[in-house]
């Protein structure tokens, strides 16, 4: 399949009317270079037949700018057609076409299901490391998850009987700020997050998983500490941080009949500012993003939403220290 021919500026693109509003986003397509996360994309339609095809990048370009405005597929389609900024962004001149909201939807399941998210997340970092914003060496890991209602949350039966729930997710019983226990049933994000705000690695399960069990996977191989709350607390996790040689940041956890001592209070009063960062970047996630909710069934389409919303952050974050650094010369 051969791609669309998108052209890149025609008489009408040129007799727009500059404005700062159209060109917001330029700074984050000049901060990488794009042309190496398209080598993961460019073989993604190789069939000689068929329609012309968007091509890849344009496509995931437009994957961003969904995470950025929290949109839905369908909404994506129409800000696509008539949004300067969106065309600007990825590349489409105001005679061409824009893909439907279906073309969008079979995008992200193809680089979902071949796996290509995962590849592209890691080349989108390694693009921000290679401009000096994300630094990988003596890095912090501050490790933690945050639950994700499902999209079909509450027990209903459909016209078959059956339950409608995400037969996927899972329940979740957590204590609130106001001491009362709070059940969500749905999956959760398990985050990886360095020192700076940046995602570093992303895990998603169903909702009943305890965070306990992803701490290893969630490892980049890279820190040199790591820091977690005390659901994380255990002798295993001490054990395989001092094998790595990784320093120990997990806060002590109190049992029956063993309350923390002053020391160890004190011990976790002093971690808690370095825990902070993979709070505020759940916090932006689910304020900005979207992610507080499931857009879609089953754990991989919500995994690949995860995916696709912790680039689009990290983006914005390295645009944010990069006009930070700016300013401060």
């Amino acid at each position: 399949m051969a791609w669309k021919n998108i052209k890149q500026g025609s008489l009408n693109d040129g007799m727009l009317i500059q404005h700062k509003a159209l060109t917001e986003l330029d700074d984050i397509l000049k901060m990488i270079k794009w042309q190496n996360i398209e080598k993961y994309l460019v073989d993604l339609h190789n069939s000689k037949k068929g329609e012309g095809a968007y091509p890849p990048l344009m496509m995931f370009k437009a994957l961003l700018l969904q995470s950025w405005y929290n949109l839905s597929d369908q909404q994506l389609e129409s800000q696509l057609a008539r949004d300067l900024l969106f065309r600007r962004f990825v590349g489409i001149g105001l005679d061409d076409s824009v893909p439907d909201h279906s073309s969008i939807w079979r995008f992200r399941q193809k680089i979902s299901e071949e796996g290509r998210l995962e590849f592209l997340f890691d080349r989108l970092n390694q693009g921000l490391t290679e401009t000096g914003l994300l630094i990988k060496q003596g890095q912090v890991s501050i490790i933690d998850a945050s639950v994700i209602e499902a999209k079909q949350c509450r027990p209903h039966k459909g016209s078959d009987g059956e339950n409608t729930q995400d037969k996927e997710a899972g329940y979740n019983v957590k204590q609130s700020s106001d001491g009362k226990m709070k059940t969500t049933f749905g999956f959760k994000a398990h985050m990886n997050v360095d020192e700076d705000g940046f995602v570093s690695s992303v895990l998603t399960t169903a909702g009943n998983v305890h965070d306990s069990q992803c701490l290893e996977d969630l490892l980049t191989g890279a820190e040199e500490a790591v820091y977690a709350d005390s659901a994380y607390a255990s002798a295993r996790h001490d054990d395989l941080l001092k094998q790595k040689n990784i320093k120990n940041g997990i806060l002590k956890r109190a049992y029956r009949n063993k309350p923390l001592t002053e020391t160890e209070k004190q011990h976790n009063k002093s971690l808690s500012s370095i825990r902070s960062t993979v709070e505020r970047v759940f916090g932006i996630l689910k304020q900005h993003y979207g992610m507080g909710k499931a857009r879609y069934l089953g754990k991989q389409r919500n995994h690949a939403r995860l995916l696709l919303m912790s680039m689009a952050y990290n983006l914005k974050r390295g645009l944010a220290i990069q006009r930070s650094c700016m300013a401060g010369c």
